[in-house]
């Protein structure tokens, strides 16, 4: 079993920003990829940003070159650095992780969502 809980949404104008964590707890015993996919009212989840173990993350056009993913291994946690926000960008944001269990069991596990809200 893995939970994953996350921290960090809010509410804020455009052109704030706001920090999102993701931590993972449970039966790890390691952690492939981490991302991070949100959902906006009456839209598809869409994938935001990914990280693979090695460090390397990969962004949505519509973010790249205002959010910035990233991961601490050793506290199991995925972190979305989210700059100039924009109204479009309102949405629940869900962590979403590749684990492979202490029994080596290999997994995916959602988040529960955190709400993000940007006024204009």
């Amino acid at each position: 079993q893995v939970q994953l809980v996350e921290s960090g949404g809010g509410a804020v104008q455009a052109g704030g920003s706001l920090r999102l964590s993701c931590a993972a707890s449970g039966s790890i015993f390691r952690i492939n990829a981490m991302a991070w996919w949100r959902q906006a009212p009456g839209k598809q989840r869409e994938l935001v940003a990914r990280i693979e173990s090695g460090g390397y993350g990969n962004y949505a056009d519509s973010v790249k070159g205002r959010f910035t993913i990233s991961r601490d291994n050793a506290k199991n946690t995925a972190y979305l650095q989210m700059n100039s926000l924009k109204p479009e960008d309102t949405a629940v944001y869900y962590c979403n992780v590749d684990v492979v269990s202490t029994t080596r069991a290999q997994f995916n596990a959602w988040g529960q969502g955190t709400q993000v809200t940007v006024s204009s």
